[in-house]
């Protein structure tokens, strides 16, 4: 195995394209060094993106959005008083993933890259409408979280991309997120169900709504009918039972262990009325 440390993410697109075996990038590791232990996968090219300049920064720019660097580690966001106060369900949904320790070392783009459809971190980017950058043998290119993956442990990544950043939108006035998801204990466990919802407000009225599943389908979902449901109300419970009633039929799960397909549907409906709930709340000032 070979192990690269580029000085560039333009370095790191040309180790990649030009490697013949497997290749993995190394930011955070925790899914690579597990695959790796466990004998998954032994890469054949290991390029460790952490020498790299701004891999772990967060900056709030000008106008108000966020450039979040791949390296950046959950417990990062965490500690990031300002992001959590723009983006708290951004924010929440990365803090669920794995231990403390896992928390030290998980990144956002670790989590959406590996492609898992139960992955925490993707419904609260999803919902945030956050996009990332992309360096390949193609250029650079953006793309929205929401049109990543392609199935289970795959993404639309070709040959030679890297991920360079994530870019989350300014917050604005009146506007609040929120992710919730559904797990047989009580942490550290994959979700059975996740959903995010993204919401404004004009005075008590929802004006944008964006409502995300995840685990209950091969990909992460952005339910549009979803958000549809609770645009132009106050959120009442008329509202959130067609809200529910979105979710539910958008779900297309699987049976396994952790929930049969009937549970994930329910589970999804709950879910996405109590996440409104605190964003809609979040969106008014108040304190969740």
């Amino acid at each position: 195995m070979k192990i690269h440390q580029p000085a560039s993410f333009a370095d790191a697109s040309a180790i990649a394209a030009g490697a013949s075996g497997i290749t993995r990038y190394l930011a955070g590791g925790t899914d690579v060094l597990v695959q790796l232990r466990s004998d998954l996968v032994t890469p054949d090219d290991l390029i460790d993106v952490k020498k790299i300049e701004g891999v772990s920064d967060i900056t709030k720019n000008q106008d108000g959005s966020w450039t979040i660097g791949v390296a950046v580690t959950g417990a990062e966001m965490t500690e990031h008083a300002e992001l959590c106060q723009d983006w708290p369900g951004l924010v929440e949904a990365m803090d669920l993933i794995g231990s403390t320790q896992v928390q030290g070392r998980a990144t956002l783009v670790g989590n959406l890259c590996n492609g898992s459809p139960a992955a925490d971190s993707v419904p609260g980017q999803v919902a945030a409408g956050v996009s990332v950058t992309v360096i390949g043998p193609k250029g650079e290119r953006t793309i929205k979280v929401e049109d990543m993956p392609t199935g289970p442990g795959r993404t639309v990544l070709e040959k030679g991309d890297i991920v360079t950043a994530v870019n989350v939108p300014a917050r604005g006035d009146n506007a609040g997120d929120a992710y919730l998801r559904f797990i047989p204990r009580t942490e550290m466990d994959i979700a059975v169900v996740g959903c995010g919802v993204n919401l404004r407000l004009d005075g008590d009225t929802i004006t944008e709504a964006r409502v995300s599943l995840g685990a209950v389908a091969p990909t992460v979902l952005l339910v549009q009918e979803a958000a549809d449901a609770i645009i132009g109300t106050t959120l009442g419970d008329e509202a959130l039972d067609a809200l529910a009633k979105a979710a539910e039929a958008a779900c297309n799960p699987i049976d396994d262990k952790r929930g049969t397909i009937e549970f994930r549907v329910e589970v999804a409906g709950v879910l996405a009325k109590r996440a409104a709930k605190i964003a809609y709340a979040r969106a008014k000032g108040e304190a969740v």
